[in-house]
């Protein structure tokens, strides 16, 4: 009878809530509310039965008598949605819950309805569901979604994104969207192609940013625009990627580097304050690409903590280290890394690190140590007094100390050596020696980036950023006669060892940008007028100066929340393989839907 009662009350209309879970206080003592929600926990305690009902704004506890509702207490699950109607009263003062808003009352239950019971669960909707394969968590993510962390994560994201927009808008940007189905532009990150029904044998690519839409904006005299832009790259995938991403997309005319520098940060700081309750530091430091790498080994340097990258080449240039001097006698440099108190490393530490320089491209990695007044190493019986001397004097070098060396070019040097000095200080930090917080928020803008950079491979230049990038008007004459040496007005903003975003001023010549595609990348003539004409047409008819930046909103999200994967801010993200666990998607389409878009498919079954 009791199972034909609960079929039939599903299907009348609700009541009307009066209040949420997180509202109620003293305030309202014995007066008669209805609330709804999810049963988070069943207590039975003899005469008495408690329950803590839950919604998105916060729990309330309700007493039950249980010879009133023992029929239904028989059936009621955690996690089950239910109606109560009851009335408020004040907790006895021993039972007072500080934890929570509500804690100085309850409400007496007197009507109590299932509007729907819940199974046993898959797993336990608190902290411990963190224990639990991600794959089985991706699968219910509608029930990992319940856990107030995440509940916390969506309800930041969303002020957030009002913050970014009130912010933009106050600073005279337009909102505006951009089509998220373009033409393919194959020289940047793999794209999702969409074939085109209508349009036999043609495709669309899903977009990777808005970049030239963007700049058709500024064309078209919009001067300012932004957008929590939906982007796609087929990608192989990892914490901080996702097949699909929001990205905070801002372009704007007559402005130059120290205006963006300006509008970013009174942004970021207005997101720290309002979201974080924070301040921030402003205005943000400025390193040049050359000194981030050659001081931290990396374009994104964690700055959180010291250890910097030295050069030491000229000390080499004549030693019987005939490993280091050849080195430096090709022109390569020698980067030398001092850890204090790490002297005592052990040696599977040692070889984790040497095996990580290896994975890197480093045929190995030298080190010397500095114990009992002694200088240990495979290098000792190589060194003289006076290199020893040189070395101390430039690293000043501590007993007890530990120091790396890394040889070869100036860009292998210091991005392998920089990526031994983040392995080392994940190292420190476990071993309590040293503290890397979350909340420690080190903003940097990095600047002067080469425009190009050489690829051997394809024996040609190649856009560092992308090739709308305009360089430093002081480097314009080396664009034919040392492109290498030509600075773009590019920059990245960086915190804690991420990057989260970057942009830059954009060519708004036609003379200029059609002289980067065919001179300098050698692009064929028909190859930029199929996928870039339009763009050198409509910087003909009066283009302004311009430029922008774009952000990882997800990135952003994730730093602010303190969790290292952006998977945790997305609602529905995908796994490392870019699937859906919980709605199956990729999945198989049918025949007719190929023979619709005039496909076919091939597998190769050897792979």
């Amino acid at each position: 009878m009791m199972h034909k009662m609960l079929i039939v009350s599903n299907m009348r209309e609700l009541s009307q809530r009066t209040h949420t879970c997180g509202v109620l206080s003293c305030t309202q003592v014995n007066q008669t509310v209805t609330l709804m929600g999810w049963i988070q926990s069943l207590r039975d305690h003899g005469g008495l039965c408690f329950i803590d009902l839950r919604d998105r704004e916060g729990i309330t506890q309700l007493v039950l008598d249980p010879n009133k509702f023992q029929e239904t207490l028989n059936i009621l699950k955690p996690e089950s949605v239910i109606e109560v109607c009851g009335t408020v009263q004040r907790r006895p003062q021993e039972t007072v819950n500080k934890r929570i808003a509500t804690g100085e009352i309850e409400v007496q239950v007197n009507y109590i309805e299932i509007h729907n019971s819940c199974q046993t669960l898959p797993f336990p909707l608190d902290d411990k569901a963190d224990r639990v394969s991600e794959d089985l968590r991706l699968t219910y993510r509608y029930l990992d979604l319940r856990r107030k962390t995440n509940q916390n994560r969506l309800q930041l994201r969303h002020h957030a994104s009002m913050v970014i927009r009130n912010y933009l808008s106050e600073e005279g940007f337009f909102e505006i969207e951009t089509p998220i189905l373009f033409k393919s532009t194959p020289e940047g990150a793999r794209e999702f192609l969409v074939p085109s029904r209508l349009n036999p044998g043609q495709c669309y690519a899903l977009t990777q940013s808005p970049q030239q839409y963007k700049q058709m904006l500024m064309v078209a005299g919009v001067e300012r625009y932004f957008s929590l832009a939906r982007c796609f790259r087929d990608e192989d995938l990892r914490a901080d990627r996702q097949p699909e991403f929001t990205q905070i997309d801002l372009e704007a005319s007559f402005i130059d580097r120290e205006d963006i520098y300006a509008l970013l940060e009174g942004l970021v700081a207005k997101l720290w304050h309002d979201c974080l309750g924070t301040s921030v530091k402003m205005p943000f430091l400025r390193m040049t690409f050359k000194d981030v790498m050659n001081r931290f080994g990396s374009d994104k340097p964690d700055m959180r903590f010291g250890m910097e990258l030295q050069d030491v080449s000229a000390i080499f240039q004549a030693s019987k280290l005939q490993v280091f001097a050849n080195v430096v006698a090709k022109r390569g440099v020698i980067k030398a890394l001092r850890v204090a108190h790490f002297a005592d490393i052990t040696t599977g530490e040692l070889n984790t690190l040497e095996q990580k320089a290896k994975d890197l491209g480093a045929q190995g990695l030298a080190f010397l140590k500095v114990k009992s007044g002694e200088w240990k190493s495979p290098l000792t019986k190589f060194l003289s007094d006076e290199e020893k001397q040189a070395l101390v004097k430039t690293l000043d070098i501590q007993e007890g100390d530990c120091l790396f060396f890394m040889a070869g070019s100036w860009e292998k040097a210091c991005t392998i050596l920089g990526k031994i000095r983040l392995e080392i200080g994940s190292i420190l930090e476990k071993r309590g020696l040293l503290t890397i917080s979350p909340s420690d928020y080190k903003f940097l803008w990095v600047v002067d980036f080469p425009l190009l950079t050489f690829d051997e491979e394809q024996n040609k230049y190649v856009a560092t950023h992308h090739p709308f990038t305009a360089p430093l008007k002081a480097d314009v004459p080396l664009l034919k006669t040392d492109p290498q040496k030509v600075r773009g007005q590019h920059y990245d903003l960086v915190l804690n060892g991420t990057e989260l975003g970057g942009g830059s001023i954009r060519i708004h010549s036609a003379e200029i940008q059609q002289f980067i595609f065919e001179d300098v990348l050698k692009l064929a003539p028909e190859v930029v007028e199929n996928r870039f004409g339009y763009l050198l047409q409509a910087f003909k008819f009066g283009a302004p100066p311009h430029g922008g930046i774009a952000l990882g909103f997800d990135r952003l999200v994730a730093l602010m929340t303190g969790t290292h994967s952006i998977r945790d801010v997305i609602a529905f993200p995908k796994t490392q393989k870019g699937q859906d666990l919980m709605s199956l998607s990729p999945g198989y389409v049918d025949d007719r839907q190929l023979e619709d878009l005039n496909l076919q498919f091939s597998f190769n079954t050897q792979k």
